[in-house]
């Protein structure tokens, strides 16, 4: 088949942790895919292309933006596919059972109850269906978090560094995903993290950088009340690159298989 939808090479966070979410993916003509947190079709895209028009797919996100925006670039095109702005933790009870459920960089919308919020989308799963998830696990940027909390102390912030200590502590690790797949009853569980290194130069590259400061840094400037003196602290982390770098994202993928149910 001719891949008229690849993964866009321009998008450097989504498309990497849709990569290793493909890698676990078992897809197959006329399958029937249900997308959650999929934000402007990263890799619903791809997926309806695989399945073909036999199938569907129907990708949600909870954001009206990130929806319009999908079916803008979507157009008249793949017509099996469907953006629709719907909440994964609150989706309706009729909605048929699909073979497939994708999120990628979705467990972080999960929140506050990850195991909750799992359990629930494994209702809408055929039995021998596969649920495969992406997200970026604990350890992701540890060597910019040590630097930062490096910083805080010298300068004695210890509410905010209480702050950013609650922060980290609530990124999901790759076994408490394992943890949550087995919980829900899932077997054939992988569950693997592939490295992503960040590249960046110091300074302004930094604190404006795609990857880090739509939601990274963004957390570090919400642990402190004073923004002048959260731009002071970046700043002197900016400059030291040293102390940072090399920047790793963990890719973790959690991939399970819903049993089939026995009779007899």
């Amino acid at each position: 088949m001719t891949i008229r939808w690849p993964l866009p090479h321009h998008d450097y966070w989504s498309t990497p942790f849709a990569e290793s979410l493909l890698r676990h993916l078992d897809l197959f003509p006329g399958a029937t895919v249900l997308d959650v947190a999929g934000g402007h079709g990263i890799p619903a895209f791809y997926v309806a292309e695989q399945i073909g028009p036999g199938g569907q797919v129907l990708s949600i996100d909870v954001s009206a933006g990130q929806t319009a925006r999908a079916r803008s670039i979507q157009g008249g095109q793949l017509p099996w596919l469907r953006f629709e702005c719907a909440d994964l933790r609150a989706l309706p009870a009729d909605l048929p059972l699909y073979d497939r459920i994708t999120g990628n960089l979705s467990v972080m919308f999960f929140r506050p109850d990850r195991f909750h919020a799992i359990q629930g989308l494994a209702a809408h799963l055929k039995p021998g269906g596969q649920m495969v998830l992406t997200f970026p696990s604990l350890g992701t940027f540890e060597s910019l978090w040590r630097r930062i909390d490096q910083e805080m102390a010298v300068r004695g912030l210890l509410a905010e560094r209480r702050r950013l200590e609650a922060y980290i502590a609530e990124r999901p690790s790759a076994g408490e995903g394992r943890e949550w797949l087995n919980r829900a009853g899932f077997h054939r569980i992988e569950v693997a993290e592939y490295p992503l290194e960040v590249v960046t130069g110091p300074g302004r590259e930094f604190l404006q950088h795609p990857l880090l400061r739509g939601g990274f840094l963004d957390d570090v400037f919400e642990c402190f009340d004073d923004q002048a003196l959260a731009d002071r602290v970046m700043t002197q982390v900016s400059e030291d690159l040293a102390g940072v770098l090399p920047l790793v994202a963990q890719r973790c993928v959690l991939a399970g298989w819903k049993p089939v149910a026995v009779t007899g």
